[in-house]
């Protein structure tokens, strides 16, 4: 009865809350209306007239257009090639309907005459424009006490007042059986049809209409996505063709494990440390030209209002010292107190995942020794099939731990928040994934010992690595490991989004059949469709390819190939999942991926260092130089030149001689040639390090992060804006008229 009790309570309170939210939303200047209100689900339509559009315009600093700019078709560059060289261009679509690009200023009310189409109110401004509008009066109204921070949508969405938020679909995503002219296409026909679509795999991705459909934010994303495919091609070219030249000389070589290490694999190595510094240089001049294209290179987030959770769980209020206004506040000591406990959480559970690792493959080899395995390959490959089933599950426990952790923390906006987690989780992930081929690169066969001194670790003797070398190991673990990674991801995106759909139908059923022979409206087929996730985990995925593809590209040289294969099945993956099983997400504006650009910035230098030590310590590439050098030019030689004897001491007591790989004497001790080679191996590093990171210094320099040509367009259009707004004059001009609302459609169901 208690129970019961409460849970009235608690319906009262949510109602009233809905009530006064609704009032205010009203006070604030939108329309509504109330549609197809079902027993279970009731549906609020929301609009923004026309005043109430003009006046956040000007709040927002929304830019508009001033003059029409020329069509602009070269932000590719391989178009711009093709078309220099005469050469037909395959992957060019004409897609209809291009969003027309203009020379824009900031919005000005008294200024509106100065605009193009400013006449024209039910078009003026853009579906994405309003929609961001409404949802920023939805993120600002008041629902309870201002004090406690009661305020906006998503904090009553969480508290169970509202079941969802959301933009409408601009109508169906299926093409209309009847012939029908392209141009005649909605804007979500447009996408299916010329973006998602699996036969459109080979052609450029339709950005503009991206970006008018879905805001700057998730086009960006795809932008990203489209420019680091298409710089994967050259690398995959020259990986493959390193990998065709260790199988074809192979046979002509005495070493063994030539196949992946030769010295190709060091030229590789130079190369792509190179190449994704270079991609990076080249993606900060295209992401500039997008952002100027997109009206996003002056954007800066304005103050962020407290996270929900963040409001919720706060201990105190103070004044903000930006807007004046008293909120929810968490002390900052206690902040940093909390950010250094949940780091030494981070390490914490990162020593385990090497432990349990190290522990798998000692067992491993030990059943290996004892004859369980009919093969030392076949050893490897259930290594590494177990490792990938560990890396998949450990990734659940990070993941989730890392929420909970940066939720602790409390931070106060959701920028804040999701930098904080982004971090947390690529630590956790580069960890989880890398950690299994950092150990076989730099820590297996070190601490083996010799005979009759073999190094133990909890009772079991330390694995040494195959006959072929760490590096032969390395490749199948990495093969395995990411392409298998990419494999199930694939799988789940395909599956998983499938899944959501029908329980989201199943538990919607009932409505269904109080509806009869009703037709479903689109508000109710947008409902029926999955909450966008955001974009967190595409871009994690991408971002540790990333890492696989630079950081240890010298054991596997056709990374790059498997992930430009990935790439081509991803875009079109996540291109379906926003068109046509994703409800349509609120338009965000962004100038650059964000966070992201930092970890590839990091992981393009570490790349740099982990090659240099894998090609001077893993790989046979400096001691078979350092045999050439010294000895004979053929390798004639070389693996006996490798071998050790075993100590006398052992000899007699195994009635046997062994020969071992390393470079000690009889007794066990190091010898003249291993200090030699060391010496070699450490001037490698640092002229590696040396040579690569000043080249990469010349890149940068030589590559400016805004073109030319950007850079006269930018001065051009602060022009135009200093012409329209050289008036002075800010005489507000208040319409009394009633004007039809222009249709801004935002849902709420509760």
């Amino acid at each position: 009865e208690v129970k019961v009790r409460r849970k009235q309570r608690r319906k009262a309170q949510l109602a009233r809350w809905r009530h006064k939210f609704i009032q205010n939303l009203q006070s604030a200047g939108l329309l509504m209306e109330k549609v197809n209100v079902k027993k279970t689900i009731h549906y609020l339509k929301l609009h923004a007239p026309w005043d109430v559009l003009v006046y956040y315009a000007e709040e927002f600093c929304l830019r508009a257009p001033l003059q029409v700019r020329e069509p602009c078709f070269h932000f590719n560059t391989s178009a711009q090639v093709l078309q220099k060289l005469w050469v037909p261009n395959i992957m060019k679509d004409s897609v209809p309907n291009r969003p027309v690009d203009y020379y824009t200023c900031v919005f000005r009310k008294s200024k509106m005459e100065k605009f193009l189409g400013s006449d024209d109110r039910e078009n003026y401004f853009t579906n994405t424009q309003r929609h961001r509008i409404v949802y920023e009066i939805l993120a600002r109204t008041v629902y309870g006490r201002r004090k406690r921070a009661e305020v906006g949508v998503a904090r009553l969405m969480n508290e169970g007042a509202f079941t969802g938020a959301f933009p409408l679909h601009e109508g169906p995503f299926e093409l209309p059986g009847c012939d029908m002219q392209p141009d005649q296409l909605n804007k979500r026909q447009v996408l299916y049809h010329y973006w998602s679509n699996w036969l459109k795999w080979y052609k450029y991705q339709p950005l503009d209409h991206i970006r008018e459909y879905f805001g700057e934010k998730i086009a960006l994303y795809f932008a990203w996505l489209g420019f680091y495919t298409a710089w994967l091609l050259p690398a995959a070219l020259v990986g493959t063709c390193v990998f065709v030249s260790g199988i074809l000389t192979m046979g002509s070589n005495t070493p063994v494990g030539y196949l992946f290490d030769h010295p190709g694999t060091v030229f590789f190595s130079v190369f792509m440390s190179l190449w994704a510094v270079t991609f990076l240089e080249y993606w900060k001049r295209k992401n500039a030209t997008l952002a100027h294209h997109w009206d996003c290179m002056d954007f800066h987030e304005d103050e962020e209002p407290p996270r929900p959770e963040f409001v919720a769980m706060a201990p105190a209020m103070e004044e903000n010292p930006v807007t004046g206004v008293k909120e929810p506040y968490f002390p900052e000591k206690a902040r940093i107190s909390r950010i250094l406990t949940g780091s030494m959480v981070i390490v914490i559970m990162v020593r385990p995942t090497g432990v349990v690792r190290g522990l798998m493959e000692l067992q491993i080899f030990k059943d290996q020794r004892e004859g369980v395995f009919m093969a030392g390959n076949i050893a490897n490959i259930s290594s590494s099939l177990v490792n990938l089933a560990l890396i998949l599950l450990m990734g659940q426990v990070y993941t989730a731990l890392a929420e909970q952790l940066t939720k602790w923390e409390m931070h106060r906006t959701q920028t804040q928040y999701e930098d904080a987690f982004t971090f947390k989780v690529f630590i956790f992930q580069f960890v989880n994934f890398y950690s299994s081929p950092f150990y076989v690169a730099f820590f297996k066969g070190r601490f083996v010992g010799y005979p009759g001194h073999y190094g133990t670790l909890f009772g079991m003797r330390n694995e040494d690595c195959g006959p072929g070398g760490c590096l032969i190991e390395l490749a199948e673990q990495l093969c395995i490991i990411m392409v298998g990674k990419q494999l199930i991801n694939n799988v789940q995106e395909f599956v998983i989004p499938k899944i959501k759909a029908w329980r989201q139908k199943r538990a919607l059923s009932s409505v269904k059949k109080a509806q009869k022979a009703e037709e479903p409206k689109c508000w109710e087929q947008d409902y029926e469709l999955i909450p966008c996730e955001g974009l967190f985990d595409e871009y994690l995925e991408i971002v540790l390819q990333f890492g696989f593809i630079t950081i240890f590209v010298a054991a596997f040289p056709l990374a790059p190939l498997f992930a430009l294969l990935n790439n081509w099945v991803e875009v079109r993956l996540d291109a379906y999942k926003f068109v046509c099983e994703y409800r349509r997400p609120v338009a965000e504006r962004a100038q650059h991926i964000g966070v992201w650009f930092i970890i590839l910035e990091a992981l393009s230098h570490v790349s740099v260092i982990v090659n240099a030590f894998l090609i001077a310590f893993t790989s046979d590439f400096l001691p078979r130089l350092l045999y050439q050098y010294k000895f004979n030019n053929d390798l004639h030689g070389y693996v006996n030149f490798t071998l050790a004897y075993s100590p006398p001491s052992y000899n007699y007591s195994s009635h046997t001689v062994c020969r071992y790989k390393a470079f000690r004497d009889e007794n066990g001790k190091y010898t003249l040639v291993y200090w030699e080679l060391l010496a070699v191996r450490l001037g490698f590093i640092i002229a590696f390090e040396h040579v690569v990171f000043f080249v990469l210094r010349v890149i940068d320099w030589m590559v400016p992060d805004i073109p030319e040509s950007l850079e006269l367009k930018i001065k051009r259009e602060r022009y135009l804006a200093k012409q329209a707004l050289a008036d002075n004059q800010e005489a507000l001009l208040v319409s009394k008229t009633d004007h039809q609302p222009q249709l801004s459609d935002t849902i709420l169901t509760f």
